[in-house]
């Protein structure tokens, strides 16, 4: 079984299309690990805030089945894919990681590669995975987002799944 880790991004009905991506990734794949969800400025383009998140999944799926299931679960949530690529979208699901394998794999570049650009991928990834070595960098997520320099902003927001707070608020966002 692959350890997978895959970014969730919503800024159109953010709430109701994160929980849909969660149920459904809950449903194909079990038990799932949880970073916070991060409320975000939409980065490469002018457009309403995003919220952003990090999940862990197992699976025995190859890189290319895990991509056409994941599109599935996009365009089932009403994703479009006929817009701009920085755009506004209901959902948005990522394959970041995938074991630690590098380069392209089935036609997806492995590891993603806004994981050490993007602060909204960074910082839930450093939250859930802090240990964990980037396969190419061979730095822990926690240095990377220690040593992260980029002006975007972000911050925690209080968000519930299946009646369990998997996200809290910070005091002094």
């Amino acid at each position: 079984m692959a350890e997978v880790l895959l970014s969730l991004g919503s800024n159109q009905d953010r709430e109701r299309y994160i929980l849909a991506a969660l149920d459904a990734l809950a449903e194909q794949f079990g038990e799932l690990e949880l970073s916070s969800v991060y409320e975000s400025e939409s980065v490469g383009f002018q457009g309403s805030p995003f919220f952003n998140m990090v999940v862990g999944i197992r699976t025995s799926l190859s890189v290319a089945n895990l991509s056409k299931l994941l599109k599935k679960i996009e365009d089932d949530n009403g994703r479009r894919r006929n817009g701009p690529k920085f755009s506004s979208r209901t959902l948005d699901i990522d394959i970041l990681t995938y074991d630690d394998l590098t380069g392209e794999v089935d036609g997806i570049l492995l590891p993603r590669d806004e994981v050490d650009k993007n602060a909204f991928v960074l910082w839930p990834l450093a939250e859930l995975k802090p240990t964990l070595l980037h396969p190419l960098h061979q730095c822990s997520y926690a240095d990377l987002w220690q040593a992260y320099d980029q002006d975007q902003k972000l911050w925690p927001v209080d968000f519930y799944w299946r009646e369990q707070q998997i996200s809290r608020r910070k005091a002094d966002s």
